[in-house]
Order: structure tokens, then sequence, then C-alpha cells
């Protein structure tokens, strides 16, 4: 499991989030079923299919390995598995592979870990303070390699603030000591999103990565994803929508 960033210059590295509630880690409630976000860690490695872009992926925090998780698995669940176990019992496969889909768009899904089957709760996680290019945009697929080599395959601890318009979980990710918001900018792979997210550093890092030219700062007049987006919606709409830079 990643360690959390223990920075021992506080000027040069961002602190460790802080529980609203003065709470520790291991001891803040999860409570993403409430909407009352404080943080979670994800005891699932990120599968790099579960990686959408440059700043986004899905993580799955196994049921077994959280009493938070565990207490709040819905019943209905609980008889999808037990109807899934006999569907298995009795070699009725395509009544258990159908009852893996339902369980799946219920938010649960069944991952194999050491060779076990084990039950994890879905999360749609979206990099908290940056934006990528998307995949069809100049440097999009870079990016999402980018993101890949330093989170493919590993576990991350996910620091949650809010949710945004499309219920992605929004935060902080660390993995292996490294803060990983803070990786993408200094190497140019995301913008600093300053329409929702401030902090001085985030333009630091960008500024940085500019004047080298690293990543997609090779080009001299990358697109901007919020604008691209605005373009394409307004494509598709037939409608003029306008951003502030």
């Amino acid at each position: 499991m990643g360690n959390i960033l223990r920075s021992q210059k506080q000027q040069q590295k961002p602190q460790e989030p802080v529980d609203p509630h003065g709470l520790k880690p291991a001891t803040a409630a999860i409570a993403a079923l409430t909407r009352d976000l404080r943080s979670f860690e994800s005891s699932s490695v990120v599968n790099v299919n579960c990686i959408g872009d440059g700043d986004g992926f899905t993580a799955y925090v196994a049921i077994r390995d959280d009493p938070r998780e565990l207490a709040n698995v819905p019943q209905e669940v609980y008889e999808m598995l037990t109807a899934r176990t006999k569907a298995r019992i009795r070699r009725d496969y395509w009544s258990a592979d159908t009852l893996r889909s339902t369980l799946d768009k219920s938010g649960y899904k069944i991952i194999i870990c050491s060779g076990n089957e084990i039950l994890a709760r879905k999360y749609r996680i979206r990099l908290r303070g940056v934006d990528a290019p998307e995949l069809k945009m100049p440097y999009g697929k870079e990016s999402k390699n980018a993101l890949e080599k330093l989170i493919g395959g590993k576990s991350t601890k996910i620091y949650v603030y809010g949710q945004d318009q499309f219920e992605r979980y929004v935060g902080d990710i660390y993995c292996d000591s490294v803060f990983i918001q803070e990786e993408m900018l200094r190497n140019g792979h995301a913008w600093h999103f300053k329409n929702y997210d401030r902090r001085p550093e985030f333009s630091a890092w960008e500024r940085k990565a500019r004047a080298a030219r690293k990543g997609l700062w090779a080009s001299r007049n990358p697109e901007k994803p919020w604008h691209w987006r605005r373009d394409e919606r307004n494509e598709r709409h037939g409608t003029i929508e306008v951003y502030s830079s």
C-alpha cells in the first residue's frame, strides 16, 4: 500500500490533507454513501484498463478490508451474490454472468485477488485541481499513458473533497509516496484547473513545465481542454458557450 507523502520541507511538498473532523485517515469514516465526504484509501491496485484519461480513473475498495464498507453493503447486493453462487453451483453460467453484470451496475464489482473472488465497491475518481487533454486532443493519449505509469498496477491513497457534476469523487491522489497531481503538472501532462483549484503550488509547477517545454507544452499554443469540451458541446447543440481564460 502506497504511503502518504510526508514532506521534510513544508515549502517544497504539500502536506498530507487533514480530515475536516480531525480524524486520521485510518479512522475517518469513508461516508461516501452519505455524501459527507472525507477520505478513503483504495485497497486494491488500479488496473490500467480502469484509467480513462490523464485526470480520471476507477478505483475499487475491497469490502473485506474495510469494516465501514462492509457495514454499508445494501441487502440487495448480498442477495445478488447469493443468487450468483447458487447459479454457479447448478452450472447456470448465463444467470451467473447476468447477476454479475447487474452487480457492476449497482456500484459493486467482483474482482480477482490472489486467485480468489472478492467483492469491491466501485469509485470513479477525478484528480483534483488538474485538467488533462481529452483523448481525442493532441497529447491526450500521452497524458493518459503518463498517469498509467504512475498508478497502473499499484495501490493508491485518495483524499476525497467532494463530487463533481458527473458524480465522480474529486480528490488528491498519492501513490508510492508520490503526489500524483504534482507529477502530472511538473512533467507537462496536465493543466492546472484554476477555475476549480487555486493552490499556488499547482500554478508554479505548471509554469516550470511550460518554461521547460515539457509534455504538452512542447506545442507553443496547446488548446485548453475546457475550451475543447466547450467547442464540442457547441458543435453538437448549435449553441454558443463562453468560458473565461
